[in-house]
């Protein structure tokens, strides 16, 4: 059971607890920070926060640049807790680790050491050579699953992805030829998917999504307006429609359509001029997912939800892609359809040295379970 960090009296907050509000900060950049990872930062001094940030929209400022001008000349003497290493190189802004050293930061706690290259150790390097304590790995395991995204775009060239699905009680995701389209869940769970989408830089789906229910894949929540994440159609012989929901408003909001390279190039200009869409290509006739993700990777981003239903949603978790997995589940059955995920997808789910169920709730009448998968 999670204890809520204003209860605890500020001589009984350990490190970790000081970590965790960090890292609730971080979460706040989520979706919004690309190319560079969501940070969280807190400045403390006498058991007082007396500074604050999370990484701005686009990546700048850093949190930790937000905090130390927060905190002003408060700063000296005290401590920062930031859930990612400080960077040390030169790039669009200087380093943090510089400014944190200038700001006389006499302790810093991270939660764990950033694996980019250019950092990698050295932006604690630069504290600890200046005369900064430092203390790295605090709650290690949560700042990852909140910086996945970054992680994995450097080791692995892709983004994370986050799968969610929707199903009846008894595992259905679709009715059957005659009746395809279902509405499954609830206005509180179709609430929390737009937050969740919210949550990441792009959305993606399958064509048999995309004809099936036309969807607009947009954020349409309440204060979140303002978010509009890529949208990506998986389409190997672009089907899509000029006529669809989707390039009725590609020209607001930004729309990739990844087809096979049977497309020709002809085919590709004249949809992207009628639509606004723009089309990319991937080798072979099918649009292959993994390279889509590490196209989306080199495009700087580092959060994708995964909508595409029960072909994509196999596929994402059978090559072991899906890193997070939300399931919905409406409280009444269907009887027929099709399912939301093959019994492989599930076997795989339900093994513990590949996914982990870390989340089982209810969401207005629906139950949402939520798992990750072991890194």
């Amino acid at each position: 059971m999670s204890v809520d960090f204003w209860t605890i009296p500020a001589p009984a907050r350990t490190d970790a607890d000081y970590m965790r509000a960090a890292l609730a900060l971080a979460r706040r950049g989520l979706g919004r920070t690309a190319e560079n990872p969501a940070v969280g930062a807190l400045i403390v001094r006498d058991g007082v926060i007396v500074g604050q940030g999370w990484t701005q929209d686009g990546g700048r400022p850093h949190a930790e640049r937000v905090a130390l001008d927060a905190a002003g000349g408060l700063s000296r003497g005290a401590t920062m807790y930031v859930t990612l290493e400080p960077c040390s190189h030169h790039g669009k802004t200087p380093p943090c680790a510089d400014g944190i050293v200038a700001a006389g930061i006499s302790r810093v706690v991270s939660g764990m050491e950033d694996p980019d290259p250019r950092v990698a150790g050295k932006g604690h390097d630069i504290l600890r050579r200046a005369g900064v304590e430092v203390v790295t790995g605090v709650c290690a395991e949560e700042a990852l699953r909140v910086t996945l995204g970054h992680v994995l775009r450097v080791r692995e060239y892709r983004p994370m992805v986050t799968l969610k699905l929707a199903e009846t009680f008894d595992g259905f995701a679709a009715g059957d030829e005659h009746d395809p389209r279902l509405t499954i869940t609830s206005a509180p769970a179709n609430a929390r998917t737009h937050v969740l989408r919210a949550q990441h830089a792009a959305i993606i789906v399958g064509i048999g999504t995309a004809l099936a229910d036309d969807p607009l894949m947009t954020v349409r929540a309440p204060g979140l307006e303002d978010r509009k994440p890529l949208r990506v159609v998986l389409d190997s012989n672009l089907r899509l429609s000029p006529r669809s929901r989707l390039a009725a408003t590609a020209r607001d909001v930004p729309t990739v359509v990844v087809v096979g390279d049977n497309v020709n190039d002809d085919q590709m200009a004249e949809f992207e001029r009628a639509t606004g869409i723009e089309v990319r290509r991937t080798m072979g006739e099918k649009a292959d997912i993994l390279v889509t993700l590490i196209s989306l990777g080199e495009r700087g981003i580092t959060r994708v939800f995964a909508e595409g239903g029960p072909r994509i949603g196999a596929a994402l978790i059978g090559e072991g892609l899906a890193d997070e997995v939300v399931i919905f589940t409406a409280p009444k059955p269907h009887g027929r359809g099709a399912p939301a995920l093959s019994q492989e997808a599930r076997a795989i789910l339900s093994d513990p040295a590949r996914y982990t169920l870390v989340e089982d709730t209810k969401v207005g009448p629906d139950r949402m379970r939520r798992y990750e998968r072991v890194l």
